[in-house]
């Protein structure tokens, strides 16, 4: 379980800097972001990646707080 949510958590972390970085530089990073390419998320693209880079870091630190191992 714990190497699920990391993996989930660097997902996540992936696509929220890809969609700032994409919606920042006039997208030069077109092929990291998905959040552009969904129609109903127009003009909302920064805030939808900011939510999946705080998201993403949310899922990371409750993984590292997960008893166990791997």
């Amino acid at each position: 379980m714990k190497s699920l949510l990391g993996a989930l958590s660097f997902v996540l972390v992936c696509q929220g800097v890809g969609g700032l970085l994409h919606t920042f530089t006039d997208g030069a990073f077109d092929l990291w972001a998905l959040t552009h390419r969904i129609g109903f998320l127009d003009g909302y693209e920064v805030y939808v990646s900011g939510v999946l880079l705080v998201l993403g870091v949310t899922v990371g630190t409750a993984a590292e707080r997960l008893p166990g191992s791997a």
